[in-house]
């Protein structure tokens, strides 16, 4: 029988160990109806198999016992994982609302728990699906937008600094937020394609820079994100092409990320971009298409695009030496307007979500971003 330790070490962890790092080490060590359960790094494929001979009341009890690692866990199906993230939402909610009332602690912090503890209960809804969720620091998160296990087209959202579970949403400026940005982008693709199966994900899975310093200014934090982002590219289920819409540094992570995604990745789009920590396409190491838009008013084409001893993420996205296919971004209006019904590159975006590449249009008029795409006029 499951050991009761995952669910109490979620409660009790030990002093400076996460409540996610006790709910794992409490997984390595449990077992299952006799059987040692999958390792927390496994292959999505062992875990997929291990899940698949499992029941739905034994699935649930696995995700009622680990909410932290079920929900977390590449190859478990998409339903339980929502439900799990669901549990430990829930979980965290709770203890973030006992903070707020603790008047041990300093007033910052009881605010500061006051707001995650509102931000939890909203994601842990009952009709949102969420598909990552770790309260460790600044908090982890990740939403599916429309049927993942039935999309024949996968979007991803890359943001890129200052994302972390309390500014994954917003009610104020909603677009300027992943789970907008995703929820737009979703409708959108929709628009654009009825009879398209298309899915959106809101990642906001990777630990992004704060602020405009110099962890913003490196690629530290784009390469430990790139591998998580590799991970969920590769263990997305089904056979659906995915493309990634990379947004400020989290083009950084898609630049870092591009040599070693898999090749269901079939287009890369940045927007507003400060480098991909390369001089070109080629240096990207990749199959996929790469796309680049920018406003005339973001204020990122003020920022150098170089790399000198690990500082800067190297050329320009929208330069004609990068080679990339360049978009318009008309209406987008500066630096956080991308996704904003209405304009060019949310219409542009769609269009690469749905593979309807006929026409869109490109920065500089004509055809010139569909050359080489068959069945465009492009072509």
């Amino acid at each position: 029988m499951l050991a009761t330790t995952g669910w109490t070490a979620v409660h009790r962890p030990e002093e400076g160990i996460s409540p996610r790092q006790a709910a794992l080490a409490s997984w390595a060590r449990d077992r299952f109806e006799g059987r040692a359960l999958p390792a927390a790094d496994a292959p999505a494929p062992l875990v997929a198999h291990f899940f698949a001979g499992l029941d739905g009341a034994q699935r649930a009890r696995l995700a009622q016992a680990y909410p932290l690692v079920v929900g977390n866990l590449d190859g478990v199906p998409s339903d339980t994982r929502y439900g799990a993230n669901r549990i430990a939402l829930q979980q965290a909610a709770r203890e973030e609302e006992a903070d707020g009332h603790d008047v041990t602690l300093a007033p910052a912090d009881r605010t500061n728990a006051t707001r995650r503890a509102h931000r939890f209960e909203s994601l842990a809804e009952p009709d949102r699906q969420i598909l990552t969720f770790d309260p460790t620091g600044g908090g982890l998160v990740a939403e599916v937008f429309g049927d993942l296990d039935a999309a024949r087209r996968i979007s991803v959202i890359v943001p890129g600094v200052d994302t972390d579970a309390l500014t994954f949403e917003r009610t104020q400026r909603r677009l300027t937020a992943p789970a907008g940005m995703a929820e737009s982008l979703y409708e959108a693709e929709r628009a654009a394609a009825p009879d398209s199966r298309t899915a959106v994900i809101a990642w906001a899975g990777y630990t992004a820079p704060t602020g405009v310093g110099m962890d913003a200014a490196t690629g530290r934090m784009a390469a430990d994100g790139a591998v998580k982002l590799r991970a969920l590219a590769s263990s997305l289920p089904g056979k659906a092409s995915v493309a990634l819409f990379c947004h400020s540094y989290g083009s950084v992570v898609c630049g870092v990320a591009a040599h070693e995604l898999p090749s269901r990745v079939t287009d890369i789009a940045v927007a507003g971009s400060p480098g991909m920590r390369a001089e070109s396409v080629q240096d990207l190491g990749t199959s996929a298409r790469v796309w680049a838009m920018r406003d005339s008013g973001d204020w990122i084409a003020d920022v150098p695009h170089l790399e000198v001893g690990g500082l800067g993420h190297g050329a320009d996205p929208v330069s004609p030496d990068f080679g990339a296919r360049v978009l318009s971004a008309a209406g987008a209006k500066s630096h956080t307007g991308y996704f904003e019904p209405g304009t060019a590159s949310l219409d542009n975006f769609a269009k690469i979500g749905t593979g309807t590449f006929g026409s869109m249009v490109c920065a500089t008029g004509g055809d010139a971003c569909r050359r080489g795409i068959s069945g465009t006029n492009g072509s």
